[in-house]
């Protein structure tokens, strides 16, 4: 026998007719259920959950069991409600399968804990999908509704703006607007700079626009987030204002057993607090005395010279945690930038993190930018 993890179709790049054309999808398919772990088993890498399927008999409708693969998300969730350490679980799913089910099934025995588990139901895919299990605390706030309340939020604050690209991938969403109006000129910045994609030159271009992003998970892998970003022309390269971050934790009050059931009012309230941080967010974030605020305090540190290229770049990878792969990505568009000081590393950051097919991966590298930079400058 061998374990599986299920598979979500990712987005990366999408458009943002494509990504709603799949939350659409996703969203016919969604059942969230509390289960307590009495009526959780393991079975051949699945989650057997009782009461989540339904069959129509001549004597009515029935419940039964439904099967669901989870994905590596979920398997995290299992190992950290059930107090399984992650690693071991992996090992066992690839080296010794019927241990898989012998632990998720010995542990849940030991625990009168309930859960909730989001799924997606048969259809999608071929098979059930258990996309997260998480505590029962856990507020359902889904991408679809994210996306719609935050447009509306940006329509409201009346500033012209543009989708530049949409990823989804099993722990994020991730949306990405731009104002091409509100722009400000970097030349201090981008002197220097030539970009490793088309070699087109930042001196002959120098302009950042400002944006920012927009994320959600809705399996428990971070909260509802609006982050500024500035965009810098020639090379579509991002830098993530962290800092500035405004966040929505996902917490809420405790859901009972049975499938989850939110009422209208209860959406909608939550809805309107994403509308209006969206809305306030357009208006803090997209104008141009902010972008030349940032441009300021990223140029005061981004002129400092790298004598040493490849120690600089081992230095901060090393205090970033990147692995070799990234290391070495990195050095390469250093290199191909052509521009040998710290807001160099800062390019390259943000341009390998255009590269990466994973968009959690992405996601994560343009976030440490301005802190490679940083670091970069005091090596």
């Amino acid at each position: 026998m061998t374990i599986t993890l299920a598979a979500r179709t990712p987005s990366r790049n999408a458009s943002l007719g494509e990504l709603a054309a799949l939350l659409q999808d996703e969203h016919h398919h969604k059942l969230d259920v509390v289960a307590p772990a009495s009526t959780i088993r393991a079975e051949d890498g699945r989650l057997i959950i009782h009461g989540t399927a339904h069959e129509l008999s001549p004597t009515g409708v029935t419940t039964r069991a439904g099967a669901f693969r989870p994905t590596g998300v979920c398997e995290a969730g299992i190992a950290e409600k059930l107090g399984i350490p992650v690693g071991y679980l992996r090992k066992v799913r690839t080296e010794a399968p019927d241990l898989w089910d012998a632990n998720v099934n010995g542990w849940l025995d030991r625990t009168d804990r309930s859960f909730m588990v989001r799924t997606l139901l048969p259809g999608h895919q071929g098979e059930g999908i258990a996309r997260a299990m998480l505590s029962t605390g856990y507020r359902i706030i889904d991408n679809l509704d994210i996306l719609t309340a935050a447009l509306d939020g940006v329509r409201s604050a009346g500033v012209d703006v543009r989708i530049d690209s949409c990823d989804l991938s099993d722990k994020r969403m991730y949306v990405r607007v731009i104002a091409n109006q509100v722009r400000a000129y970097a030349p201090k910045l981008l002197r220097n700079y030539r970009s490793p994609f088309t070699g087109d030159r930042g001196a002959d271009n120098p302009v950042v626009f400002a944006g920012f992003e927009i994320s959600n998970s809705e399996t428990g892998c971070g909260a509802f987030t609006i982050t500024p970003r500035l965009v810098v022309k020639v090379c579509k390269n991002g830098m993530t204002i962290t800092k500035d971050a405004e966040r929505n934790v996902h917490l809420g009050g405790r859901h009972d057993d049975g499938v989850v059931k939110w009422s209208n009012e209860t959406v909608e309230r939550v809805l309107k607090v994403v509308t209006s941080k969206t809305a306030d967010a357009v208006r803090t974030f997209l104008r141009e005395s902010y972008v030349q605020e940032q441009l300021h305090r990223i140029e005061s540190t981004a002129g400092t010279p790298i004598t040493n290229p490849e120690e600089t770049i081992t230095t901060v990878s090393k205090a970033l945690r990147f692995n070799e792969d990234t290391r070495a990505a990195l050095f390469n568009h250093f290199i191909a930038g052509a521009d040998v000081t710290a807001g160099g590393v800062l390019h390259a950051v943000t341009s390998v993190a255009q590269t990466l097919p994973d968009a959690d991966e992405a996601h994560d590298l343009e976030a440490q930018g301005l802190r490679a930079m940083e670091l970069a400058a005091a090596a």
